[in-house]
């Protein structure tokens, strides 16, 4: 395997339950496998606006995406981590994750290099042939939107935003598992 970088961003709604999935469960399988989680805001446009307030991406009109930017300790894991991204959201509907909608909530892979874009890609086209042979049959649609697109300037969110489910158990999450366990195809 080609070397691979370690960072990357992720879209799949709300950065809240993102990080509680990703920060606390996929940590749970992988312990220690984080060297750094973030939220904040990433656009896959690269003259978007620059550092723009949390109120200026929640009015959905500077194009970024509300991620987790993430530094993975051993980046051998990507591949695992892409397929887990997608157990917890629905990349079938288009910048949307249940009552949150908007280009800000859409379902983004944010990637460093040349090789997670091909694995991102890898993963994603098996997801799609498992979603077409109803092998996978939690999401609303049929057709996976997940954009992979180069990873591009993170802007953090403000303190309080992050660990926010951490701080607030009972805090908005719209998440959910969709399926447990990657089938095969």
């Amino acid at each position: 395997m080609a070397p691979i970088a370690s960072t990357l961003a992720l879209g799949a709604g709300c950065y809240w339950g993102t990080e509680k999935y990703i920060v606390k469960d996929f940590q749970k399988i992988h312990p220690g496998c984080i060297k750094d989680a973030k939220v904040g805001f990433m656009s896959p446009d690269k003259d978007a606006m620059k550092n723009p307030s949390y109120r200026q991406v929640c009015s959905g009109s500077t194009g970024h995406v509300e991620v987790l930017n993430v530094e993975l300790n051993d980046p051998a894991l990507f591949e695992e981590l892409i397929r887990f991204f997608f157990t917890f959201h629905d990349p079938t509907t288009l910048n949307r994750q249940g009552n949150d909608a908007g280009t800000q909530y859409a379902s983004v892979i944010f990637c460093a290099d040349e090789e997670q874009v091909k694995i991102a890609n890898k993963v994603k086209e098996e997801l799609q042939a498992l979603v077409e042979g109803g092998k996978v049959t939690s999401y609303t649609q049929k057709t996976v939107h997940t954009g992979i697109v180069p990873y591009s300037d993170f802007y953090p969110a403000h303190e309080e935003h992050q660990e926010y489910l951490s701080k607030n158990p009972s805090g908005y999450c719209n998440h959910r598992y969709r399926f447990r366990d990657w089938p095969e195809l």
